[in-house]
């Protein structure tokens, strides 16, 4: 997935699909049905509490809709190497569950939350592939622009070149 580039707004469903099949966590037919079945239609999405394991199945859908979105926005700001960014999601089979996108800058400096997106699971579905893309364009941008605060939040000022080192050199 390295090789793919951040998508223009409005192609977000076909970037999801490309992420899936080259990840090789489906074939282009299975993501295509998948993304389709889960992501288009009317809510609630019955798929999703339908399955054998409900709590999995959520967990997974949350990672193949949002991981995608906050890889897409981590290779878009640039970020220090030893920094790191982590997605979690808290499941919930009944009320409001959430996806955090946490960044970790390194160097034992404290974490940042750049997402805290609560949603009931069954509701994340759209009337059209283009509503979809205008909320995954929705959330790509405020994890770009939280990115760029943080990854940039602690590097060091520009030094100022001195105008007369005369004055600042120091004789012994």
């Amino acid at each position: 997935m390295n090789a793919m580039t951040v998508p223009e707004s409005r192609n977000w469903m076909s970037y999801l699909m490309d992420s899936l099949v080259n990840s090789g966590a489906m074939p282009a037919w299975e993501a295509l049905e998948y993304l389709t079945t889960n992501l288009v239609g009317e809510a609630p999405n019955p798929h999703l509490h339908h399955s054998k394991s409900p709590y999995e199945t959520i967990q997974q859908f949350f990672h193949r809709v949002y991981g995608p979105i906050v890889e897409a926005a981590s290779r878009t700001v640039e970020v220090p190497k030893q920094a790191m960014i982590h997605m979690f999601t808290d499941i919930s089979l009944m009320g409001k569950s959430a996806v955090l996108v946490v960044y970790y800058p390194g160097q034992n400096q404290p974490h940042q939350l750049l997402l805290l997106d609560s949603i009931p699971a069954w509701d994340i579905v759209f009337e059209s592939s283009a509503a979809f893309n205008e909320w995954a364009e929705e959330r790509f941008g405020w994890i770009v622009a939280a990115l760029k605060t943080e990854a940039h939040r602690d590097e060091p000022a520009p030094v100022e070149p001195v105008a007369d080192l005369q004055s600042v050199l120091v004789e012994y």
